[in-house]
């Protein structure tokens, strides 16, 4: 693979490429990768420095039912059951025939990666659809994680491999996933945690003699260094970082439909037009920071609340919009959320940490809103209580308050606050978060009525006592139950009352995760005109994409996984004979 950073000398002017991917997250290498293994010369365009997208940031979970993993957990499920699942939580919010192809070929592209290439995957053991009590659902087999990966074997191109969130590291640079994370909890209490928190803390010390960061990489860093990594072994591949790309059309109003010959590559001042002999795939990230497609669709959500990488600017829909491409419709939400707290860094950049599984819904802690009411089932997904935010009618709920008693914040943490409640100072300092000696104190400094917030907690600690919560019925399906603790004594694992002070609070706003509105396409991934024709050799995957799941979240990992298989399914179309 060719990796070109500060200009574009190592390309010839009017150079042809059988494949050109516009952004190298996720989607864009799953593509780039499906279309060299054809044997195609590919062309990766990145308008940032660094690999990975998004997706570098995230779990790195991918939703595939009916895969070869699938039968290891879960060998009851089936396809005809995802079907039904989708169907009941998605219904006509997206194109049935869309979701069939995904279902139809899910298994073939990852089985195309497990074969000729280094991105592997495993099931979750346990890893709920979301809606865990529509018709279909399943509490294992669909959503796999990658591998974890030594990134030591990247070479020179570690360094350009996007880093994950700091917040989510620990050591300096360490990453840990959620079965780490528990072993290091318990290192104390079983000989096997005791075993693998030694393995990966000694792993970590030695990388930190050489490295920036830890190479042993889990999540989506695996799962990009995996994608990296096989792109790497295949010479017919360039890579080019810090490069803006335009289509050349052959008029200022190009007829519909019209596709894409040539298009011009720009970096730091070098310009080279390319040939693009089979399809143009659009793998950009999405819509969400375009300034004007932001202000349209995620009115009064600032652009800092996005926990996104900064790549997915718009840039590419301007240009797919001025040759006839056109957004889906009908969508429940134009993007994904997920409840977010914000903090200061050291070096003045600003942390937005996603409050996924961790917290919320643990027993000991509760959310209200600027009124000091309850509005939401806490454990219910990030989605729809990111959604609920934003949905307050006459009482506002953003922004909202996380709040815990002191026994639940040292035994899950609060956000960035990790378990065991040591090292408040700071958090305390800088306003992240907020103590209270009794629920009268802590609503005089975060501005509630404090009557409302101590007549929540007591109706909210009166159904943790009976183990059942009337009100949001916290914790009453499988997927909710799975984010409780399983070692609380109560009568609900997601129920536990607030009762030792002190108590605090941390300030949540809704954040966009993703995109679900994207251009409209076919089942082969080929954009759409307004006449509902394909346009030529233009394709859209991943967020550039509108989501097959219409603007509803159904389970882990609904945006990688249609990625991948829709990357899968570009890349046969354009290489097809014509």
């Amino acid at each position: 693979m060719k990796v070109l950073e500060a200009g574009l000398a190592g390309l010839e002017n009017h150079e042809v490429f059988d494949v050109v991917v516009v952004g190298a997250g996720g989607a864009g290498l799953s593509a780039a990768l499906f279309a060299a293994l054809q044997g195609a010369k590919v062309l990766v365009v990145e308008r940032t420095d660094r690999i990975g997208g998004t997706t570098a940031l995230s779990a790195g979970t991918t939703w595939v039912p009916g895969t070869q993993h699938t039968a290891q957990v879960n060998p009851a499920d089936t396809l005809e059951q995802a079907r039904i699942y989708l169907d009941a939580a998605v219904g006509e919010r997206s194109d049935p025939d869309l979701r069939q192809a995904f279902l139809a070929h899910g298994r073939a592209a990852v089985d195309t990666l497990a074969r000729h290439s280094a991105v592997q995957y495993r099931p979750y053991p346990k890893h709920p659809d979301y809606i865990s009590d529509l018709p279909g659902s399943t509490l294992n087999g669909r959503a796999l994680e990658p591998l974890p990966f030594d990134g030591r074997l990247l070479g020179d191109l570690f360094r350009l491999l996007r880093e994950p969130i700091p917040e989510f590291t620990v050591l300096g640079g360490m990453m840990v996933d959620r079965t780490d994370i528990n072993h290091l909890l318990g290192m104390t209490q079983s000989w096997a945690s005791f075993k693998q928190a030694c393995r990966i803390l000694l792993r970590h010390a030695r990388d930190r003699l050489t490295y920036p960061r830890g190479t042993r990489l889990v999540m989506g860093n695996a799962l990009v260094a995996r994608l990296l990594y096989s792109l790497s072994q295949q010479a017919q591949v360039t890579l080019a970082l810090n490069t803006h790309l335009t289509p050349v059309l052959s008029s200022a109003n190009p007829p519909e439909g019209q596709g894409i010959h040539t298009v011009t590559l720009e970096n730091g001042g070098d310009q080279r037009q390319i040939e693009v002999k089979a399809g143009l795939i659009l793998a950009s990230g999405g819509f969400n920071r375009h300034p004007e497609r932001r202000r349209q669709m995620l009115p009064g959500i600032p652009p800092e609340w996005c926990p996104g990488a900064p790549g997915h600017t718009g840039q590419a829909h301007d240009w797919a919009q001025a040759l006839g491409a056109h957004y889906g419709q009908g969508a429940l939400s134009p993007a994904f959320w997920a409840p977010m707290s914000l903090r200061r860094r050291g070096d003045g950049s600003q942390a937005v940490f996603p409050h996924f599984v961790m917290d919320r819904a643990k027993p000991g802690m509760l959310t209200v809103n600027a009124q000091g009411q309850r509005f939401v089932n806490e454990s219910t997904s990030y989605h729809l209580f990111g959604l609920a935010m934003q949905t307050g009618g006459a009482v506002p709920n953003l922004p909202a308050y996380l709040i815990a008693d002191a026994r639940a914040l040292k035994a899950y943490g609060m956000g960035m606050v990790r378990p065991g409640a040591k090292g408040l100072a700071p958090f305390l300092a800088d306003g992240y978060l907020t103590e209270g000696r009794s629920l009268t104190e802590l609503a005089n400094k975060l501005g509630l009525p404090a009557g409302a917030l101590e007549g929540s907690v007591a109706a909210f600690n009166q159904a943790a006592d009976r183990g059942v919560d009337a009100a949001f019925h916290r914790g009453e399906t499988a997927y909710q139950h799975n984010l409780g603790d399983p070692h609380w004594a109560g009568p609900k694992i997601n129920l536990g009352a607030l009762q030792t002070a002190p108590f605090y609070a941390v300030k949540l706003v809704p954040g966009d995760i993703g995109a679900a509105t994207g251009f409209q396409t076919d089942v082969a991934a080929r954009v759409l005109g307004h006449n509902a024709q394909p346009i030529d050799k233009l394709y859209a995957i991943g967020n550039d994409m509108h989501s097959i799941m219409g603007g509803v979240y159904p389970a882990p990992g609904i945006t990688i996984g249609p990625g991948l298989v829709f990357a899968y399914l570009a890349v046969k179309s354009a290489l097809a004979p014509r």
